[in-house]
């Protein structure tokens, strides 16, 4: 009986090319996390621009009103969802960075939001940061030696 050693083609091909052999689960947490932040601001824009009861009555803001950070949330959720889309599917660089810029701007979006829906503008920001983490901890130039010549170790080097 034979026995035939079955060896995954991106693996074998990432290996000697010297390249990102796969996702890590960390990368992947986090661009479900950006999807889904992208989902929910989405619905947050559309409900101010909409006028929604959902947010706190006669709340003001530094700079303009409820409509304005409305279109601002929505206008960030497309973005969102963009980069979301390139890191989990294109798997691209650049996505990965729009990622971090565009979570960066909705934490402070979010900020703007908290005289109208507090509890819920904080929770944001905080998968906000959990997400930034998860899309700044793996780089290229973090891989351990092992994945670069194909052998394993998938993880952020400690």
């Amino acid at each position: 009986m034979t026995t035939a050693t079955h060896h995954h083609p991106r693996r074998a091909a990432a290996g000697a090319a010297g390249t990102e052999i796969g996702r890590p689960g960390l990368v992947t947490f986090a661009g479900v996390l950006l999807a889904l932040l992208g989902f929910l601001n989405g619905l947050d824009g559309i409900a101010a621009i909409a006028n929604s009861k959902v947010f706190v009555g006669n709340a003001t803001f530094v700079f303009g009103d409820l409509r304005t950070w409305g279109w601002v949330v929505l206008a960030l959720a497309v973005v969102q969802i963009g980069a979301a889309y390139g890191v989990l599917v294109a798997r691209a660089e650049w996505a990965r960075w729009t990622g971090i810029v565009v979570l960066c701007l909705n934490a402070f979006v979010q900020m703007a939001f908290i005289p109208s829906y507090p509890l819920w503008s904080l929770l944001i920001i905080a998968v906000d940061v959990v997400a930034i983490y998860g899309l700044t901890v793996w780089s290229a130039g973090n891989r351990p030696a092992s994945a670069a010549d194909g052998t394993g170790g998938t993880g952020p080097s400690a």
